[in-house]
């Protein structure tokens, strides 16, 4: 019987019943010591009294015990997703106050849930609106900027079209990654996970690199080595290109970038070492931030947005980011994926917590 898994339940109906066999046993002895004899009259006036006593108690607790099943039912349900589920607490009680409170919770984590829901439908309209309605002009700027430099105008007129057409491929890179860091900063894009091999990933990102660094004469070593984890493919190739994008932009001519896959117990991390100028201690916390870029990174161009976005894919699929450098002789950028699914806590054994 579930009312007697209990302990306290279990107790107190020990103690009713051992109190009343002790009681039945010294009134018949007390009757055989002054008369000689049981009373078979008062033996069935305690059985009736026991038995209406044990009764009476078992119904009481049977009935809180099915309460409290169905509460801990409801709750679940509610744990579960369903979201309507509500505790029964028509009639008054010792419990009625706890489940009624409970119910008043559930209401307003429903309230917060909804303007949540809305919130990001209305910035993922928002986020839709300004990618859609700055896209034609920046194409416009970038069309209108080849259309001169076609024209025969003079030099400075040349570098000024030039300048132009960079300036606008910025900006539109710019709000393609502010777009992006702002859909999964509000959840509106959804990172899938699976288990697969690091290997294909770093030979696109890297391939899409090698040009930019044979063109600047910087040499890109990938290191061949098995790796496995739980990422997205997609988005983890684009925050390695952004590593990448980053090494071959401040390693300077002649130095080398090497990238390599180093297996660990719990993570996988893709390593990109370059001989770049290095980043200063004090300042390596900071270079994960929105808009961020160290004191001497403003030599080259960028916005100092690319480690963010970095960033945030990497802890959106239960990973994280590590730099290491020295000043000087260059750094390292560690992207450490999770090499499994985490567990996720069933309900049930929450409850039993």
């Amino acid at each position: 019987m579930k009312i007697f898994a209990n302990k306290e339940i279990k107790k107190l109906f020990l103690a009713v019943s051992v109190i009343w066999v002790a009681s039945l046993l010294l009134t018949q002895g007390f009757l055989w010591l002054c008369y000689q004899r049981f009373s078979l009259f008062l033996l069935l006036v305690f059985v009736l009294a026991g038995g209406a006593i044990l009764a009476v108690g078992y119904s009481y607790f049977k009935k809180q015990n099915q309460v409290m099943e169905q509460a801990v039912s409801q709750l679940q349900a509610y744990l579960d997703g369903d979201h309507n589920a509500r505790i029964e607490c028509d009639e008054e009680g010792e419990l009625y106050r706890l489940f009624h409170t409970v119910n008043s919770l559930a209401a307003v984590l429903n309230a917060h849930a909804d303007n949540e829901l809305r919130e990001k439908e209305f910035l993922k309209n928002t986020i839709s609106d300004i990618s859609h309605q700055t896209k034609t002009p920046v194409a416009n700027l970038q069309l209108y900027a080849q259309l001169l430099e076609e024209q025969p105008l003079t030099p400075q007129g040349k570098d000024c079209a030039k300048a132009i057409s960079v300036q606008a491929e910025k900006l539109q890179n710019l709000i393609e990654a502010l777009v992006k860091a702002s859909r999964l900063e509000t959840g509106i894009l959804v990172l899938h996970p699976q288990n697969d091999e690091l290997g294909p990933v770093v030979a696109r990102a890297a391939a899409q690199y090698a040009p930019k660094a044979w063109d600047k004469e910087v040499s890109l070593t990938v290191v061949q080595g098995e790796g496995q984890a739980v990422f997205d493919a997609k988005w983890t190739e684009e925050a390695l290109c952004n590593l990448l994008d980053n090494a071959v932009k401040y390693t300077p001519s002649g130095g080398s970038i090497r990238v390599e896959v180093q297996n660990y117990e719990l993570f996988s991390a893709i390593q990109v070492s370059d001989t770049g100028p290095g980043i200063p201690e004090q300042e390596q916390a900071e270079i994960f931030g929105r808009f961020c870029r160290a004191s001497g990174a403003y030599q080259q161009d960028g916005v100092g947005i690319g480690l963010y976005l970095t960033r945030q894919i990497a802890q959106h699929q239960g990973g994280y980011v590590k730099v290491e450098s020295v000043l000087g002789k260059g750094s390292t950028f560690s992207l450490y994926l999770p090499r499994e699914k985490p567990k996720k806590k069933s309900v049930g054994a929450r409850n039993q917590r």
